[in-house]
């Protein structure tokens, strides 16, 4: 019998290390300033840590229903209703998720067969294209254009085949801080209607939106809500991405089908940290209802601070990013710059190609301002000496 390692053979063998994890290592390293990976550099708010204390100590600390705990879902449906004009069914149509990234696995799992074909549009969230490969899917996607990244309709309409099962969309978009308007959304609704696809639509930065007619959510839409999955996330809302806890709205026949996945993947979410979020959401709607104005100050206050850099700043209408072109500075591509821009300049970015199936010979690089004053002035410091 031989003794060898039995080795399996991989499921996703071009897969290695995330950029993300890749650049935060190096950050580390490196003793530089990590505008690299997206998550705040403060805390989140008192009262949301009072409150899972709170829980812990009067003893709710066993399951949590698999759907998740009704006093979350509640307070969910009821801000849905209060943002965009709709109130999804608490029982029925919303399901607690470790984090976006299980909601938006079990959409595409649940949604996604051999064969069938999803699009989706380049630059987009790494975790997209995975989750479709597994499911037996293929991905069919269409590069967006800097620097206004909007989608051009008739090219979409193209791409779309007897085959296509699934659009992917994503506002405010994630790495390219665009958003999508009302006119978008009902663009792809037209595009659609007469043909049987869905829509998963990530909308984690729902509340980080600077656009002039605010967030345009799919659940707006009273057609196109009806075949598709919302995802969201409260580690972008309340500054706790540690917490790994979001949810998606879907309809109750989809509903029903991203369960089945979610019960056998993680069967349920924290019940305090549920518990909490449920009693933050219901006495502080200031805080999300703030937040655009919290972050936009973050983000102006990064971008005179790069005023007098040698680095073209992109306007940001959402997320907690910033695209910068480096065009002036240097000729490497954006994955060789960033690496040397964390051992030479001290400050980690995350290029903005790895977001890219087909070449991206554009030079642009995402920072994240979702940090203290004193990061962001101490980074810009370090830019501006370009």
């Amino acid at each position: 019998m031989s003794t060898a390692a039995l080795i399996p053979q991989s499921k996703l063998p071009a897969l290695g290390t995330t950029i993300f994890t890749q650049m935060s290592a190096l950050a580390q390293k490196h003793n530089a300033i990590n505008l690299s990976q997206g998550f705040p550099d403060f805390d989140g708010p008192e009262y949301l840590k009072h409150q899972l204390s709170v829980h812990v100590a009067a003893g709710a600390n066993q399951y949590a229903p698999m759907t998740g705990t009704p006093a979350l879902r509640n307070a969910i449906a009821a801000k849905t209703a209060l943002l965009y004009g709709y109130q999804p069914d608490a029982d029925s149509d919303i399901t607690i998720t470790s984090g976006a990234t299980e909601a938006l696995y079990v959409a595409i799992t649940a949604l996604v067969s051999a064969g069938d074909e999803v699009i989706s549009f380049d630059p987009s969230y790494d975790c997209y294209a995975p989750a479709v490969q597994l499911a037996g899917g293929v991905m069919k996607r269409i590069q967006l254009q800097p620097p206004a990244f909007k989608v051009d309709w008739a090219q979409f309409a193209a791409q779309i085949s007897d085959r296509t099962k699934v659009v992917i969309i994503n506002t405010p978009h994630n790495p390219t801080a665009t958003t999508w308007r009302a006119e978008d959304i009902d663009q792809l609704w037209q595009i659609i209607a007469e043909r049987n696809i869905f829509v998963i639509s990530d909308e984690v930065y729902e509340h980080i939106c600077f656009a002039e007619n605010g967030h345009a959510s799919v659940l707006r839409h009273p057609q196109l809500r009806q075949r598709a999955v919302t995802v969201s996330s409260f580690g972008k809302t309340f500054h706790m991405t540690g917490w790994r806890v979001g949810y998606c709205v879907a309809p109750a026949a989809i509903s029903v089908e991203l369960r089945k996945i979610h019960q056998f993947l993680t069967f349920a979410i924290t019940t305090p940290v549920q518990l909490a979020l449920a009693d933050m959401l219901r006495e502080h709607p200031e805080h999300w209802q703030e937040l655009p104005e919290f972050y936009q100050a973050k983000r102006d206050r990064l971008t005179q601070g790069l005023a007098n850099s040698r680095l073209k700043v992109l306007p940001s209408a959402g997320t907690y990013f910033l695209l910068v072109d480096y065009s002036d500075v240097s000729d490497l591509d954006d994955v060789a710059f960033c690496h040397w821009l964390v051992e030479h300049v001290g400050v980690a970015a995350i290029p903005l190609s790895v977001f890219c199936a087909e070449p991206f010979p554009h030079k642009l690089i995402r920072l994240c301002f979702a940090k203290r004053e004193a990061t962001l002035d101490a980074a810009a410091e370090r830019l501006c000496q370009l």
